[in-house]
């Protein structure tokens, strides 16, 4: 696994968020202020749900926007020693099967797929984020999931 594939793959699923977070405060900042959503009662209050819907897509345009920013400052071409934010990481279990995951600031949860192998983006306040903060390459790593403690290898560091 290359970090720099690692990388464009992630600025361009986080340009994705980002256009789809403006289409849709779009889309809600025109349904807010077209002439069906004017008020025909008292009772009516689709025009000021619009708009709430609205402000809320805004906020998520900005939290996107602000995402890409600290992802930005994440990425690091330099080998790191350590588990820290701005690594790709693999780890294996105990039945050897691996996975990647990019050491992110923000947006935990983001999966891409760079050549059928998917990478997770995990952020260091996550549970499994804060197991292996600071770890070395073969350090092992104790996790708990799902009430079942899982055994786990930093198999590579990049």
């Amino acid at each position: 696994m290359k970090k720099i594939v690692v990388i464009e793959a992630l600025k361009l699923a986080l340009e994705g968020k980002l256009y789809e977070a403006k289409a849709a405060a779009n889309s809600a900042r025109q349904d807010a202020i077209h002439e069906q959503s004017a008020a025909e009662t008292q009772y009516d209050s689709l025009s000021i749900e619009s708009g709430y819907l609205a402000e809320g897509q805004s906020e998520r345009v900005e939290q996107v926007v602000q995402a890409i920013k600290r992802f930005e400052e994440s990425y690091s071409m330099n080998a790191e020693a350590s588990v820290k934010e701005g690594t790709l990481v693999q780890l294996s279990d105990e039945s050897d099967v691996t996975s990647w995951y990019y050491i992110g600031p923000t947006e935990g949860g983001l999966k891409i797929e760079i050549a059928q192998t998917r990478v997770l983006v995990l952020t260091l306040e996550s549970p499994l984020g804060q197991a292996i903060k600071n770890k070395r390459l073969d350090d092992e790593v104790e996790f708990n999931f799902n009430g079942r403690t899982q055994v786990l290898y930093v198999e590579a560091i990049l």
